[in-house]
């Protein structure tokens, strides 16, 4: 009887995780949780450099929550990979770092090559504090209480800000980091790579190689066949108006979190999701948008991931003197240019800085002349809040009308302030709580004391005339 009991209760428990794993909860939300442990784990310990204990108790207990309990991990520190599952057995999820490619979730091979490395020939090059720039344009004390105000308050809440830098003028007039990192952290900017991916397109354009307004010119669109996706275009998709059902909720059921961490194909995925408008007629933010413009420049810049590396290298951060920044790609290679760039503090304020210098670098133009007018251009149905690939301020934020902003998940800003020459950025972990970012960047702005106009010599005169 014993036996039969045992037996029906296996028979039982199979058959329910079966069915569990053909449901959505164990084809999506089981996956991107696993997923998202394995992924940030390795990411955050061997790409941004933080401790991981220090990286999960921030980063990813307040995200999952009671689920957090039932999600392990395992790192290989020989290989640099983490491997997480529910209660040790299901849902398995591998992310393998390769140096200079950052970490990457591995679900079935498809070709992924573990050996590939595209190393960063340069070191990051810190830029050092102006004082006398600082002293000279900023009431300091006032300086120095926003950005320690943009860091914890135990009495109060728990933002886990981790960094802040700003620039003026690009000087650095002030940077700050809380215990366990430091100016050579790189953070996870999520969806301020969306702004990088943005600022690719701008140096194509530039040079002649990308036309954001063509249709017809979606690789990943024309592969699946279907003609009417044919009007879809670069721009569109930058400015979230694709019309594809590719929605972002970041509630692990979602689209989004299915493309990011159960999916090999990330470009392919977001190209067969039905349509629902026609382009340019409904805004909606979601990141497979920016994955397919992402993928359609990836294959103009080489014919290997190497290549492609080298010249988004190239395009964008030496010419900057960024050399922190790594772009993660997917298993198949593919830039994920929605959420996956990592870079320092002063290294994200270098990229805001160049719209600050017009698009010149050097004498060189990287941008074309109206850049900064296009990504700063209100898409019609977002409120006035988004331009393309950057949020716009609206009335409530009490911003400088011509800010353009960086986002990310969790709280990563970048305010890019032309009016006043600001860049202003802010990283950390924040869930349930505001980040408060708006509030530093305008009290840095209130901080900004232009020095009074020097004196005119005195002039010597005699009678009417001078002499």
């Amino acid at each position: 009887m014993l036996r039969i009991i045992l037996g029906a209760s296996g028979a039982a428990l199979a058959a329910g995780l079966a069915a569990l794993n053909l449901s959505p909860v164990g084809q999506i939300y089981l996956p991107s949780a696993t997923g998202i442990v394995a992924k940030q784990m390795c990411s955050l310990t061997w790409v941004s450099g933080l401790d991981p204990d220090q990286a999960r108790e921030m980063y990813l207990d307040p995200l999952l929550g009671d689920a957090g309990s039932v999600i392990g991990y395992t790192m290989d520190e020989d290989n640099r990979e983490v491997s997480a599952s529910l209660l040790g057995m299901f849902w398995t999820q591998r992310a393998v770092w390769r140096d200079g490619l950052g970490c990457t979730l591995v679900h079935g091979g498809h070709g992924f090559n573990p050996n590939l490395t595209v190393p960063v020939a340069h070191d990051f090059m810190p830029m050092e504090l102006d004082t006398a720039h600082r002293d000279t344009w900023f009431d300091r004390e006032a300086l120095d209480a926003a950005v320690l105000g943009a860091f914890d308050d135990a009495s109060q809440d728990s933002r886990n800000t981790l960094g802040v830098a700003i620039l003026h003028q690009g000087r650095l007039v002030a940077e700050h980091y809380a215990p366990g990192a430091s100016r050579e952290t790189r953070f996870h900017g999520w969806s301020m790579t969306k702004s990088v991916i943005t600022t690719l397109a701008g140096t194509m354009v530039q040079d002649g190689l990308l036309d954001i307004r063509a249709q017809g010119d979606i690789p990943a669109l024309a592969a699946v066949g279907d003609p009417q996706l044919a009007d879809i275009t670069i721009e569109s998709l930058l400015r979230m108006t694709g019309g594809l059902a590719i929605a972002e909720l970041n509630n692990g059921m979602d689209p989004n979190s299915q493309m990011l961490f159960t999916q090999w194909d990330m470009p392919h995925f977001a190209a067969t999701r039905e349509r629902l408008h026609a382009p340019g007629e409904h805004w909606q933010y979601m990141s497979g948008n920016t994955i397919l413009a992402s993928d359609t420049m990836q294959r103009r810049l080489g014919d290997t991931l190497p290549e492609q590396i080298a010249a988004l290298r190239a395009r964008i951060y030496e010419p900057l003197g960024i050399y922190s920044a790594i772009m993660e790609p997917g298993e198949n290679g593919t830039f994920q240019g929605s959420s996956y760039m990592y870079a320092t503090a002063q290294d994200w304020a270098r990229l805001g800085q160049l719209y600050l210098d017009d698009g010149v670098v050097n004498g060189e133009r990287l941008l074309p002349e109206d850049w900064y007018d296009i990504v700063a251009e209100p898409t019609p149905g977002s409120g006035g809040g988004y331009g393309m690939g950057f949020w716009l301020p609206t009335e409530a934020t009490g911003l400088p009308e011509e800010t353009i902003m960086m986002s990310g998940f969790q709280g990563q800003w970048g305010y890019v302030m032309p009016e006043q020459d600001l860049v202003v950025v802010r990283f950390g972990a924040t869930i349930g709580v505001s980040s408060r970012s708006g509030r530093l960047a305008r009290e840095v702005v209130e901080a900004l004391r232009p020095p009074a106009p020097a004196e005119a010599p005195a002039t010597a005169t005699g009678g009417d005339e001078p002499l």
